[in-house]
């Protein structure tokens, strides 16, 4: 049998354990309410993970071409948003 790969933000939902600091989960709560905690938190690591790919594709094009300025840096988040938007997916986890 083999295993499914899903991309970020894909796939069924699963279980797991997450520790947070009380301040921080407090404020979560007042945020977006009991109900909504873990789409929240959901949210927030795919945006991590996302700029974690983009930086990561950044250094690679650093090591190869040089330098990227600030605004290229910021025209290039853009973009890549909106490719992976328009495609609706994200490269899998790796």
């Amino acid at each position: 049998m083999s295993e499914t790969t899903y991309s970020i933000g894909e796939g069924p939902a699963t279980r797991v354990s997450l520790s947070l600091p009380e301040g921080t989960a407090d404020a979560i709560r007042a945020r977006v309410g009991k109900r909504e905690f873990s789409a929240f938190i959901a949210a927030a690591v795919e945006r991590e993970l996302r700029g974690q790919v983009l930086d990561e594709y950044l250094a690679d094009y650093e090591s190869r071409k040089g330098p990227v300025s600030e605004q290229a840096r910021q025209q290039a988040r853009q973009v890549f948003d909106e490719v992976f938007a328009e495609e609706d997916q994200w490269p899998a986890a790796s």
